[in-house]
Order: C-alpha cells, then sequence, then structure tokens
C-alpha cells in the first residue's frame, strides 16, 4: 500500500494534465451528471449555456452526461441519443466549450435493462442476464433478456459510432460509463451478470464486454480523442463487488489501454448513498413531474440508509485503485475545497472530477486560483439532483434555476 502522505512533488492541480491525445490546461474536470437539458432528446441551449459557464468558469474539460449509444440505450426520455439529429447542436455546445478555453468530454453509454423505455430492437431490455428485472417493478419491465454474442457486437458497434459522432461534434473526449449500473456495469457486477459462459464467472470473464467495447473505441478514435472509462470502484451494497475487485477492475482497464479512469462508486438502484456520500432529502423543494421517477425517489427514501457527508468520502476505496495502477486517475466523491484537493494531489492523483460543487459554483475552480474562495458553498444536500426534472433543468436551490425558454430551444435553432 503506497505512502498516504502528502508527496512532496505533488503537481498542483492547476497545471497541465495530459491523457492520451489530449492535454487539460489544468487537472479540474466537471463529472457527468445528468442535466435535463434535452427536450426531445435534442441538446438546449441552456445545456450549451451551461456547459460553457462551467469552461468560463475555469474547468480543464467538462463531461456531458448520458449520451445514449442508441434509443434503446435510454434510460428516460428526452436523453440525448448520439445520431445525425443531434450533431448539429452537439457542435453548439462543443464550440461554446471550446471558447472559453475547456475540453469537453462526451459520456456514451447504454442503460441496459436500467431503462424505463420499452425497447425497440428487442422484446425485453438487454442486460447481462436475464429473469427478473427489479427496475422494472416501476416501469412494468418484469423481465429481461441475456445479451448474445451477436447483440454484443452489435452494441458494441454502436459505441463505435457514437463515438465517431462524438469527435465529428467537436468532443475532445469519450468517457465509456461502466459504473453506476448501467449495461457495461451489469457485465461487471456480481449482482446482475449470472451467466456460466465466457463473459461471466471470474473477473476477467465479466470484464470481457466492457473490455470489447474499450478496445473498439480506442481503436476507432483513441488517436484523436482522449478515451476515458468511469466504473464503480465499490458497488456498496452486500453481494456486490468491493473495492478490492475495484483495484483488479482498473488493472485490467489498464491493461486495455484505457488513458483515464474516473473512480465513481455506487449503483442508482442499489446503492445511490455510496454514489453521492448522502442521503436524499425527504424535504423537497421540487415536484417531480415523471411519476416514476417520484416513485422511484420516494421509494429509495425508505430504503437507503441515512448517511451524513464528510469530504472525499471515497478516498479510503480510491487509494487502493491508486496503489494498484500507474495509469492516470481522476478521484470523483466529494471534494469541496482547497485543501481536500491538494491532499488528493498529494496522494497522487492525477485529476480532480466535481459534480455538485460545479452546479454550485460554476465559477469555482476560478475562485479558488484567484485566492477569492478556497471552500465551496455546496453543502451536498442533493436537491440539485431533483432538479434535473423542473422546467429549467439542473440548478442549485442556493442560486438562480435554469431558463426554461432556453431549455425548450434546441441549441443549434
Amino acid at each position: 500500500m503506497q505512502d498516504h502522505n502528502v508527496q512532496a512533488n505533488a503537481p498542483s492541480p492547476f497545471s497541465p494534465l495530459t491523457i492520451g491525445p489530449l492535454t487539460l490546461r489544468n487537472r479540474f474536470i466537471k463529472s457527468a451528471t445528468n442535466e435535463g437539458m434535452s427536450p426531445g432528446g435534442v441538446p438546449s441551449k441552456q445545456l450549451a449555456k451551461f456547459h460553457g459557464d462551467i469552461a468560463a468558469g475555469g474547468v480543464g474539460m467538462t463531461t456531458l452526461a448520458y449520451c445514449a449509444v442508441s434509443p434503446d440505450g435510454c434510460t428516460l426520455p428526452n436523453q440525448i441519443v448520439l445520431d445525425r439529429e443531434s450533431l448539429a447542436h452537439l457542435r453548439v455546445l462543443t464550440d461554446t466549450v471550446h471558447r472559453h478555453g475547456a475540453a469537453a468530454s462526451a459520456q456514451i453509454t447504454h442503460g441496459g435493462c436500467f431503462t424505463f423505455l420499452q425497447p425497440q430492437q428487442s422484446a425485453r431490455p438487454l442486460s447481462a442476464s436475464g429473469g427478473f428485472n427489479k427496475v422494472g417493478i416501476l416501469s412494468g419491465m418484469f423481465r429481461k433478456q441475456a445479451m448474445t454474442e451477436a447483440d454484443m457486437h452489435r452494441v458494441a458497434d454502436e459505441f463505435v459510432r457514437g463515438a465517431r459522432l462524438a469527435r465529428e461534434a467537436g468532443f475532445d473526449a469519450v468517457e465509456l460509463h461502466m459504473g453506476h449500473g448501467y449495461l457495461l456495469s451489469q457485465f461487471i457486477s456480481p449482482l446482475y451478470n449470472k451467466r456460466r459462459d465466457p463473459y461471466g464467472g471470474s473477473l476477467d470473464n465479466r470484464l470481457r464486454f466492457p473490455s470489447l467495447v474499450l478496445r473498439r473505441v480506442l481503436d476507432a478514435v483513441g488517436k484523436e480523442l482522449a478515451v476515458v472509462c468511469k466504473f464503480s470502484i465499490t458497488e456498496g451494497v452486500r453481494s456486490g463487488h468491493t473495492a478490492e475487485d475495484g483495484a483488479a477492475i482498473a488493472r485490467i482497464l489498464e491493461r486495455e489501454g484505457a488513458h483515464l479512469l474516473v473512480l465513481s462508486a455506487g449503483m442508482n438502484v442499489e446503492s445511490a448513498t455510496t454514489m453521492f456520500g448522502s442521503s436524499f432529502p425527504k424535504e423537497n423543494r421540487v415536484t417531480v413531474r415523471n411519476p416514476i421517477v417520484a416513485a422511484g425517489l420516494f421509494i429509495q427514501g425508505l430504503i437507503e440508509p441515512k448517511v451524513a457527508f464528510h469530504e472525499l468520502y471515497l478516498l479510503e476505496h480510491a487509494r487502493k485503485v491508486r496503489a494498484a495502477v500507474k495509469m492516470p486517475l481522476a478521484y470523483l466523491g466529494g471534494a469541496k475545497s482547497l485543501a481536500g484537493i491538494d491532499n488528493l494531489m498529494g496522494e497522487g492523483f492525477d485529476a480532480v472530477a466535481l459534480g455538485r460543487v460545479l452546479i454550485a459554483e460554476h465559477d469555482y475552480v476560478n475562485k479558488l486560483q484567484s485566492g477569492v474562495s478556497r471552500d465551496s458553498i455546496c453543502t451536498a444536500c442533493n436537491r440539485c439532483v431533483a432538479m434535473m426534472y423542473t422546467p429549467g433543468g439542473t440548478s442549485c436551490v442556493l442560486g438562480q434555476p435554469g431558463d426554461p425558454q432556453l431549455n425548450s430551444q434546441g441549441a443549434a435553432t
């Protein structure tokens, strides 16, 4: 285990960082957070403004959350699908980000059985294994379908097509989402993957399909774009994989050639508090109109344990990954002060991914660099998550809500 004391030669978080073919101006990355700013699946003017404001606020790179690689890859209505129809709107977003000196990353993913939409290409939602679909309790799709090898190659092709479209739209990086219970995570997770063929059983086998997707995307765009993988170090639930497994996953992804790993944790259904590091409030200033989402939030509030936030809540787990690999790592999980960020640099992490902090203060990085601020105003109350379902999209309840009018217009219109 590496020394947890601060390294004497730790880099400044404001220094450049090279990941694959991409060099960032600093080590701050806006993590992917679903923004609710793509009505009809089209990136809105509000979405372009949101990421442009965060770029102007000083980050090295901002990540556009959940760009589905196919219509069947969506989990909810109004999510972006990487297709020709969204291309011009995505180009407005990347141009806006670049104008402010930051890089733009597209998180490309597929929801698998974690979806509330009826699939078009199969009778049931696809997953690593078939059988009962617990997510389907809310949507009426009570069964899921195990993917065949033909399904896997078709979906891998969709990831490649999505990555190429992201490159065409002006993105500098793509992030493959391998965590939180989406499709690639469903193969990695022992909770979801019960296969008895070469794609199930051992961790190496469970990583076989996600590794295939990673290799295919690297072959397609890896010379021009940074190829990032986001995964759950620990699933935070009994019978799920542990941080020791997370370190082994990182070694496999390093071996396969990923340029950067974003270290998250938890699962959307089973362990959201592991992901966010704090409980969701029962009282909320937001009325969620989607009845399925409202029911999900209510049930989550009943079953999730009460967890009080503390800064750097995933550090103990992330250290195990840092000790296991030499490749660049982005720490994600409750960094909200300059002292905490300097601590992460000292522990050997190469970048810091920020979510709620940058929703609360788009210019937090500039404030840190200028010395205006050291601590974020973010209280980790998690109300910004429910704000995603308001007409203006995601915002912090301590600030101004998003503009519903801008959020109703496509970015390129």
